[in-house]
């Protein structure tokens, strides 16, 4: 029976399995043969490793078994024995062994400790087709290794202290780079992720030149965009970018929206975490002049109705708009951007806005506003009662994905309303909602005709339940 079908077509079926660990293990009990073509088929691994010695020739024999990897996560699990410099040889090694091993790779998510740039121009010679790359430097930082990796598309780079000078320069003296402060590059970077850049940071001029063709920028826990040299190099950087996103740049947040609404007429897609004052939020609303499809505040703690009136005069081309953790908002502003959105806004998340729970009929408004939306967020309003949500959830027939995480106030009411008004959902968050209990997820997973996904506590599904979302091939995420 195990010579009846030839390696291509096993091979091909074990593509198509799902990517949790129960399908290899029951692959690699059938036969070797099963099993060596499972892993020759493989072309994505994630693996989390321990900081020893041992863990080095273990990962290199491992890795030899897998010779189609297109896509690698390493992780490197904590160890407070473990010191900097050990660190740094442990993860050097690690990369060294990974550029042997994967010359196939396409995108390398590498947090197994910051490597030196001399390890990254061995990574560039073998892994000529990576287009995806995640990695930790040590500061002070330097980028202009990123022109030996001519296909890189995409790049985060997680800055730690340390000492990198010398590596660098040497890399850099090698190169013809060193002291030329004038050397520019056109890279293909298209996204870009920093984090922990501070204000000193040089080096950061070059990067910001020589990204002519960068779509999506996110900073994350940033100070600063590089020296002052670098920032009039930033602001050139900016005029073509399509998405941003600022996470905890509290010191930088205001700064970067003047200048993206001065001269950017790109952007589609902007976040904001944890930072923005009420004026620097404001003055951007009103003076951008691009045609804003998503937007998405988290923790705005300055956001009031006057922002919100601003984005229903400014942004009526929003698809998407996403709100987290407003406290100063009130119905007020929630239902002029309703009505002002009532054509085409298609996402809505209001998660953890108490102003959902506070004003009795917001969300009845709110649903008779915006009945295309198809997306949408009420998650971790904790009072929610079915009242109010089914009054919204009565008007919105075209939902596709609704996520009531963390919603303890609901019951089973509001699940036979969800499947009685929303005949399209396909994708159903239900976690952690105390007062949904079994037989009414059962009655979820049963009358919902296009349902695929739905998250929900194991212990709340029954055995009829989970046989019907088996046959209904509805995958079930506990």
């Amino acid at each position: 029976m195990d010579h009846m079908l030839c390696d291509e077509l096993i091979e091909e079926i074990f593509q198509r399995l799902p990517p949790i660990p129960s399908s290899s293990l029951s692959v690699s009990l059938v036969s070797k043969r099963w099993l060596h073509l499972y892993r020759t088929s493989k072309t994505f691994l994630s693996l989390r490793l321990s900081p020893h010695n041992s863990t080095i020739p273990s990962l290199a024999s491992f890795l030899s078994h897998y010779p189609s990897l297109l896509s690698l996560s390493l992780l490197l699990s904590s160890d407070p024995t473990i010191t900097i410099t050990s660190a740094t040889t442990f993860s050097e090694h690690l990369l060294l062994i990974v550029s042997t091993f994967c010359s196939k790779l396409q995108t390398l998510r590498f947090m197994a400790g910051p490597v030196s740039v001399s390890s990254l121009n061995s990574l560039s010679l073998n892994c000529t087709h990576l287009t995806s790359l995640c990695i930790n430097l040590f500061r002070p930082i330097f980028f202009m290794w990123v022109v030996k990796f001519p296909v890189l598309k995409e790049l985060s780079i997680f800055v730690s202290s340390g000492d990198g000078v010398e590596q660098a320069t040497e890399f850099e003296r090698e190169n013809g780079l060193w002291g030329n402060e004038d050397f520019d590059a056109e890279l293909g970077l298209e996204s870009l992720c920093l984090s922990g850049i501070r204000a000193d940071d040089w080096g950061l001029g070059w990067l910001w030149r020589s990204c002519k063709k960068l779509k999506k920028l996110q900073l994350k826990s940033c100070e600063g965009v590089g020296d002052g040299g670098s920032f009039l190099s930033f602001v050139r950087c900016l005029q073509v970018l399509e998405e941003v996103e600022l996470r905890t740049c509290r010191s930088i947040v205001d700064g970067v929206l003047l200048k993206l609404a001065e001269n950017c007429n790109s952007l589609s897609s902007l976040l904001v975490y944890d930072g923005g004052s009420r004026e620097g939020l404001l003055r951007f609303i009103t003076q951008c002049n691009c045609n804003l499809q998503k937007l998405d505040l988290r923790l705005p703690l300055d956001l009031h109705n006057d922002h919100l009136t601003a984005v229903a005069l400014n942004f009526r081309g929003l698809s998407s708009i996403r709100l987290q953790s407003c406290c100063l908002v009130t119905g007020e502003g929630l239902k002029a951007l309703g009505i002002a959105m009532s054509s085409g806004l298609e996402e809505l998340a209001l998660i953890n806005c108490d102003v959902v729970e506070r004003e009795q009929g917001l969300l009845a408004t709110l649903g008779q506003n915006l009945r295309q939306l198809r997306k949408l967020d009420l998650s971790y309003n904790e009072m929610l009662l079915d009242k109010e949500f089914i009054s919204m959830l009565v008007s919105c027939n075209c939902l596709v994905d609704l996520r009531l995480r963390g919603c303890k106030g609901l019951t089973k009411a509001a699940l036979v309303s969800m499947f009685k008004s929303c005949k399209r959902l396909e994708n159903v968050d239900i976690m952690h909602c105390c007062g949904i209990e079994a037989e009414a997820v059962e009655l979820l997973v049963l009358n919902s005709p296009q349902l695929r996904q739905v998250q929900v506590e194991e212990s709340k599904l029954s055995d009829v339940a989970r046989t019907w979302a088996s046959n209904k091939l509805i995958e079930v995420i506990v």
